[in-house]
This record gives structure tokens, C-alpha cells and sequence, in this order.
């Protein structure tokens, strides 16, 4: 069933004036946010305080997953441009965190491995301080390309799941178990560098599936989780099953740490990036 009416504890307004700067900023620099691919209901929030998720390797996904609004036309060349402009901003911004991720390019060798890896050693290059998160596709499991990304040297590195297993049939592409492997492989590579995912409620799921899901993600060395609410970005898009109550996710987020998970985001609003600094800084990891 289709749910159109949102309640009362998911009305954030989002403000275009609030939007300006950065906007202006991102067109000089010819650079692309998964904050405007996506539609984030936070976009007003974080580019008002100088924050964004940059979307390297161009605005268009090889793979077709019906919750996600980034573009499914044929992906274009890649820019080898791109590493130094993002290293800019996050200059000219004075990030001391930074997301970046990127649609899925099962088009390219490597994945973009190698172009994620360029973007990791310009922004260490320009701005030492600066914490660094590559939110990584999965390469189809390929150890060689996630090896390359590990290798520059990220703060954290991250890889969502989206979903229970059951409802992967949203996830065009996608192997739930690959995206553990994924994890695992990271984990595996660099024990000091700690492991992220995040999840989406809302989409048909039940409890114990969530559950068996962060078990899974503790039991490949997850140590750091976000939880949200799946919002359709249009009609044409994966429906709404269920708004999900704040109290929900608070008690995910306490099943969450009673299973070892050293820093959870839960709630509504919740999304792999926002407030993405918090994860290190809160647990001492800077």
C-alpha cells in the first residue's frame, strides 16, 4: 500500500535560500552532492552549515535499484580532474570531515577504485587535518579495487546494506552477502581503520530481520551504524511502507549498542552522512 501523507515528526522544510553559497560554491567547481542526486531531506540543514556528501565519478549509476534517485542513463568518461576540485572545496569549506561517494560504475575496471583513491590523497595532500570517509559501492567484491582504496589511507570507510536480505530484490546488482564480504575484506585489510554501514527502515521489513541484519554487520567487524527512514523520492520510485516511529529507532539504537556497535545514529532523519563527523569525535577517534 502506498503511504502519501507523512506524519507530524517528518515535516523538516527544505529551504533553497539556505542553499546558495554552497550551490555556488559546487557550480565553480564543477562538483556534484549526493545531498541534491538524492533529494536529502537535510540538504537545507547541512549546506547551510557548510557540510556536503560529494558524489565523485559523474551523476550516473550502471545499476537500477528502485529506492534511489541517482540517474540511470549511461555513465560518461571519467574525470581525472575531479580528485583536485573536490580537494578544493574541502579547502575553501574548512571540512574537518568529509563523506565521499559515488554512483556505482560496473562500467569502469577498476570500479573507480582508483578514482576514489585519487580523491582520498588530494584531500590529505590540501588538508592534512581533515577526517576522510569514502562511502563505497561494492565493486562487485572485487579485493584488488577495495585493496586500492584502503591503501590512501582513509580515517573510516563505509558501506551500506540498505536493507534486510529479503528485500534485496530492490537492489538491482546487489548480493547482500557480497556487501558483508565487502566489509569484511575492508576489515580484513586495515583493522585500524574502523567499518561503517548503515540501513533503511520503512521499506516492508520486520523486527527480527533488523536485528539479524546488525548482528550480520557486528559479526564482520561493523563497529559504527546509521539507521534512517526510507523516503520515496518520487511515485515512480520503490513505495513508503510504513513511516517508522521515533521510539523505534531508539530501541534499535539500544539493541544496536548492547551488540557492540561503538556509535549509532538512529532516528528518522538519520542518513549514512549527516552528522557523519560525530562517529569518530564522540568515541575519541581523531
Amino acid at each position: 500500500m502506498r503511504i502519501v501523507r507523512k506524519p507530524e515528526w517528518l515535516q523538516k522544510r527544505v529551504n533553497p535560500q539556505e542553499q546558495a553559497g554552497m550551490r555556488t560554491l559546487l557550480g565553480e567547481l564543477r562538483l556534484n552532492t549526493v545531498c541534491q542526486q538524492a533529494l536529502c531531506p537535510n540538504i537545507s540543514e547541512c549546506f547551510r552549515c557548510g557540510q556536503a556528501t560529494f558524489l565523485i565519478l559523474g551523476r550516473h549509476c550502471t545499476r537500477h535499484c528502485s529506492f534511489c534517485n541517482i540517474d540511470k542513463t549511461r555513465p560518461g568518461p571519467v574525470d581525472n580532474g575531479e580528485p583536485a576540485r573536490v580537494a578544493e572545496a574541502v579547502v575553501r569549506l574548512g571540512l574537518a570531515h568529509v563523506v565521499i561517494t559515488s554512483p556505482t560504475r560496473d562500467d569502469l575496471p577498476d570500479g573507480g577504485g582508483s578514482i576514489y583513491a585519487a580523491t582520498i590523497t588530494a584531500i590529505r595532500t590540501a588538508s592534512p587535518m581533515t577526517r576522510i570517509e569514502p562511502l563505497i559501492p561494492d565493486f562487485q567484491g572485487d579485493r584488488q579495487n577495495l585493496a586500492t582504496v584502503i591503501a590512501a589511507g582513509p580515517d573510516i570507510v563505509a558501506h551500506n546494506v540498505e536493507t534486510v536480505p529479503r528485500l534485496y530484490h530492490i537492489r538491482s546488482g546487489a548480493e547482500y552477502g557480497r556487501s558483508l564480504d565487502v566489509l569484511r575484506t575492508c576489515r580484513e585489510l586495515a583493522p585500524e581503520i574502523p567499518v561503517k554501514s548503515g540501513i533503511m527502515l520503512g521499506m516492508g521489513e520486520a523486527e527480527d530481520e533488523v536485528v539479524q541484519v546488525l548482528g550480520d554487520l557486528r559479526g564482520v567487524g561493523c563497529v559504527y551504524l546509521s539507521i534512517g527512514q526510507y523516503l520515496a523520492p518520487s511515485r515512480n520510485h520503490y513505495p513508503v511502507q510504513e513511516y517508522v516511529r521515533p521510539e523505534v529507532f531508539e530501541g534499535f539504537r539500544e539493541i544496536a549498542r548492547d551488540m557492540g556497535f561503538i556509535h549509532v545514529e538512529s532516528g528518522p532523519y538519520v542518513r549514512s552522512s549527516y552528522h557523519a563527523g560525530q562517529y569518530l569525535a564522540d568515541t575519541g577517534t581523531e
